[in-house]
């Protein structure tokens, strides 16, 4: 699954194994010393759906006590769950996906903090967190270096045609067909990046090394910023041999890149998207892909996931990626130590890490 949290990464290394095992030898010792002196530690509500599993637990039942309904041998409705908990807790752990909404916030009378396992929050409502009070964190920059890699590596294939030639040569048609149509390179490109956070940042630095020439559109010109500004992203898209979506998913980017958009990126255009598959009208987007008014995209997240427009398979042009981008063990291991850190800041009365703006 694409949001399956805190993976650990293997080891090879014999070394690394033995600190590992040692580390997980003193998660026991301290489990244990916590049964024996009294269970001190916070209690803290795991919310997820079932398809989702909460991985490499142990760090976390060092320093908590996780409640986790899905896991709970009662197998019973989450609105008769946590009625007889809801008091206590205050503070939920957010996995994936899964939906955080008014009516499960009403039995969460006590809860001051929702931390997500992810960058993107548009599945909690944060107008009703700010409304009651409680203080959201996500994922902040664990994911960025692994996402814009991944942004880096969708662009360079759509453009030299890599996943395609790979097809290519396994249907044996190498030898029917010698002159296999070529590929555009990267050097130089004018890249749009819509969305200039974190995620958005990092792709420009490794994009720069192309000598591509970049642009972007945020919320606001970032002073600091040595990139072309763009207010509206139609001018972008028109100035843009690339555009390249990094931006979260609100009301406002919703759709942000529609037909407007895909016209003034015209025919020879690359779209590549890694932020949420709503940031594009999807509809369009086939549409536009189908009939060639638009030169490729690579898509690592759908509008409908994990539904895929079947229009989109027989594409050469198109890369498809079943929203992988986050994943790497490194990304991982960083969330899952900003993930303790946020929930023992929170329980310390000291600043969050990775808060997100609820304003």
């Amino acid at each position: 699954m694409a949001y399956m949290f805190l993976v650990l990464p293997a080891l090879s290394c014999a070394t690394a194994i033995s600190e590992r095992q040692m580390s997980a030898q003193e998660n026991t010792l301290q489990k244990s010393r916590n049964e024996q002196e009294g269970d001190h530690r916070p209690l803290v509500l795991v919310h997820r759906l079932p398809t989702f599993s909460l991985l490499s637990s142990d760090s976390l039942l060092i320093h908590f006590r996780l409640l986790d309904p899905v896991a709970s041998a009662a197998d019973e409705p989450l609105q008769e769950f946590l009625p007889r908990h809801g008091q206590s807790i205050r503070a939920l752990l957010c996995l994936g996906p899964t939906p955080l909404k008014a009516d499960i916030l009403d039995l969460l009378p006590s809860l001051q903090l929702v931390a997500a396992c992810s960058a993107g929050v548009d599945h909690i409502d944060l107008a009703e967190c700010h409304r009651r009070g409680i203080a959201v964190t996500n994922a902040g920059t664990a994911f960025s270096e692994d996402v814009a890699d991944y942004a880096v590596a969708l662009l360079l294939d759509v453009l030299r045609r890599v996943s395609a030639a790979n097809r290519f040569v396994r249907s044996g048609l190498w030898p029917q067909k010698p002159d296999y149509p070529l590929g555009s390179k990267l050097w130089g490109k004018r890249v749009g990046i819509v969305g200039l956070g974190s995620i958005g940042s990092e792709v420009a630095k490794r994009l720069v090394a192309f000598d591509c020439r970049i642009a972007y559109n945020s919320r606001a010109k970032k002073p600091s910023s040595p990139y072309t500004y763009y207010d509206n992203v139609c001018d972008l898209a028109v100035n843009s041999d690339v555009l390249i979506t990094c931006c979260a998913l609100t009301s406002e980017t919703r759709h942000i890149i529609n037909k407007d958009v895909l016209t003034a990126l015209g025919k020879e255009g690359i779209i590549i998207n890694v932020g949420r598959g709503p940031l594009i009208d999807e509809k369009e987007l086939v549409q536009y892909l189908v009939q060639g008014e638009i030169g490729g995209a690579g898509l690592d997240v759908f509008e409908k996931e994990p539904y895929v427009p079947t229009e989109l398979f027989e594409l050469d042009n198109v890369v498809l990626s079943p929203h992988l981008a986050v994943l790497t063990p490194e990304s991982f291991e960083a969330l899952h130590e900003l993930v303790i850190a946020n929930l023992k800041a929170f329980f310390s009365n000291k600043p969050l890490l990775s808060p997100v703006r609820l304003d």
